[in-house]
């Protein structure tokens, strides 16, 4: 909630004409963070979730695939590997793995896994993230740090790194701060811990001094003071000098593989019918696949998953055979679906749940070939009758266990 704050207030001043924001959530599994940033940059926005642990991007496309904006790119990379895109991001959050001292109260296993060494680990790692996140990040564009930790070592000692080594500079709070509740904490008379500050919201506020204008602001969030567990935030943006050509160009390594295939002729109109917008829509292949992307994001889109290791993006349409498109699941979740490209199947709560479990259903429920099955309005998935029998197109892995 309180990156969603921080993004709204900076996103009108970093955008520049002709394309929406481009966002880069560094270290983004599960995706909660990143269904966030995908919605409050809009469609012609773009968001780019990388995970470096190839196990845990499962979950993350999962999720950007449920929350259905069809503007989210997920990749598997390395922080270094964002080299190949300079300067290309108006926002960088880099949410980096940490010692974890904010979930000692919830979680006994973070408390006994704790060590002097393991902090020491996680700076040296998060200083490197950081770097490369800079680096992606355009002149003028805006820096995010966040950890689940508290000590000083893994948060206020790296943003004074940051502004130390990169030049990191503070920008004004008021935007994002103008709720009379927030605290302040600006001086050594008045530490963190001091209880003479907590107020409703019990943000406690710090500075770090750079060069520039405005000091870094940081936001510490204490399980006593807040509704939540601990919490450590950062903002800073990265001096344009000048440099207002690179912000609105920046520097792209030249592709190492080609993504998108052409699509046969007759693609396009087939395609078209399943989406509301179509003018709106730019279709490609990838490997056996169709996806959808908005035509003011789809250069984005090549530039990135040309660089890197991309694993999902835009809206996976499915396949098409003979023509046909054989729609995949993600295509049912998508918000800009067209409600009548085939009949809708309205369920009851039961039948509805039935069908997530992919339990048996009666076949006069549904219309003959392809229905998209919704419950309270909603669209579930896709299922195809043939006579009385009834292919379940629901994925296998996504079913409601029964108990």
């Amino acid at each position: 909630m309180f990156i969603a704050r921080i993004v709204r207030a900076v996103m009108d001043d970093l955008r520049i004409a002709g394309r929406g924001l481009r966002i880069l959530d560094m270290c983004a599994a599960p995706g909660g963070k990143t269904t966030l940033l995908a919605s409050l940059t809009g469609e012609d926005g773009l968001v780019v979730a990388n995970e470096t642990i190839r196990q845990r991007t499962a979950a993350l496309v999962d999720n950007a695939v449920r929350w259905g904006t069809g503007n989210v790119v997920v990749t598997n990379n390395d922080p270094s590997h964002f080299q190949r895109l300079s300067g290309f991001f108006d926002v960088v959050l880099v949410d980096a793995p940490c010692s974890g001292e904010g979930m000692f109260r919830k979680n006994p296993e973070a408390r006994a896994e704790w060590s002097t060494a393991n902090v020491r680990l996680c700076a040296q790692r998060q200083r490197r993230i950081l770097s490369d996140a800079w680096n992606a990040l355009r002149p003028d564009g805006i820096l995010i740090y966040s950890t689940c930790t508290f000590n000083r070592t893994e948060n206020e000692e790296n943003v004074e790194w940051m502004a130390r080594e990169h030049g990191g500079e503070g920008i004004p709070t008021e935007a994002f701060l103008t709720n009379p509740t927030t605290t302040d904490c600006l001086s050594e008379s008045h530490p963190p811990h001091s209880d003479s500050h907590a107020e409703d919201y019990g943000i406690v506020r710090g500075a770090i001094e750079t060069s520039g204008r405005y000091d870094i602001p940081t936001f510490r969030f204490y399980p006593h003071r807040i509704a939540g567990e601990g919490f450590f935030a950062a903002v800073m943006r990265k001096p344009d000098a000048g440099d207002t050509a690179r912000a609105a160009n920046p520097k792209v390594s030249p592709q190492r593989r080609s993504v998108f295939a052409e699509l046969p002729k007759s693609a396009p109109a087939e395609l078209s019918r399943w989406v509301a917008e179509p003018n709106v829509m730019h279709f490609a292949q990838v490997g056996d696949s169709v996806y959808g992307y908005r035509s003011t994001t789809v250069r984005d889109v090549r530039a990135v998953a040309e660089s890197l290791t991309a694993i999902y993006s835009g809206i996976g349409m499915g396949q098409l055979f003979h023509g046909k498109l054989r729609p995949a699941h993600s295509l049912a979740l998508f918000g800009g679906l067209a409600l009548d490209a085939a009949p809708q199947a309205a369920l009851t709560l039961a039948d509805a749940l039935d069908y997530l479990r992919k339990n048996d259903i009666s076949p006069e429920l549904f219309a003959e070939g392809l229905n998209l099955v919704t419950y309270d309005g909603l669209p579930l998935g896709w299922l195809k009758r043939i006579g009385d029998r009834i292919n379940n197109m629901y994925p296998k892995e996504l079913r409601i266990a029964t108990l």
